[in-house]
């Protein structure tokens, strides 16, 4: 029984996935004018931007434990993209539980100073968003 075309499927399957957060944190990124957005939504970018950085920082993480699996490239490629989900639900849940690790609300501080929208707006008191 041939595997090959299966194991390619899975094998590009798990190449999309592993691009997908990178690839929507860019579109967040380009051409975004964040001099307009709204509290939640500048708040919003920098959450996801941290959770990006614990995912690479988990992903970098793991691959320092050692591999002894002998399964064929299908499974190996499945076991990668279950890994990495893994990993990618583990790195939101660390970001959104107790302020995560507080990059995302120095983030949201600097970029309110850069774009000059230091004002406390009343939007800013209704979300919940410390102020600085």
């Amino acid at each position: 029984m041939d595997f090959s075309n299966v194991t390619s499927m899975y094998a590009d399957t798990y190449a999309n996935a592993s691009n997908q957060a990178a690839d929507r944190l860019q579109d967040k990124l380009n051409g975004a004018d964040y001099s307009k957005a709204t509290d939640k939504e500048l708040m919003d970018a920098c959450k996801q931007f941290e959770a990006y950085f614990v995912e690479q920082m988990f992903k970098e993480m793991v691959k320092t434990i050692p591999n002894e699996s002998a399964g064929s490239g299908a499974m190996n490629s499945m076991l990668d993209f279950y890994k990495d989900e893994m990993i990618q639900d583990i790195a939101e849940e660390t970001t959104n539980q107790n302020g995560g690790l507080g990059l995302a609300q120095m983030l949201y501080e600097q970029m309110r100073r850069n774009y000059g929208l230091d004002s406390i707006s009343a939007e800013t008191v209704a979300a919940g968003i410390p102020a600085e």
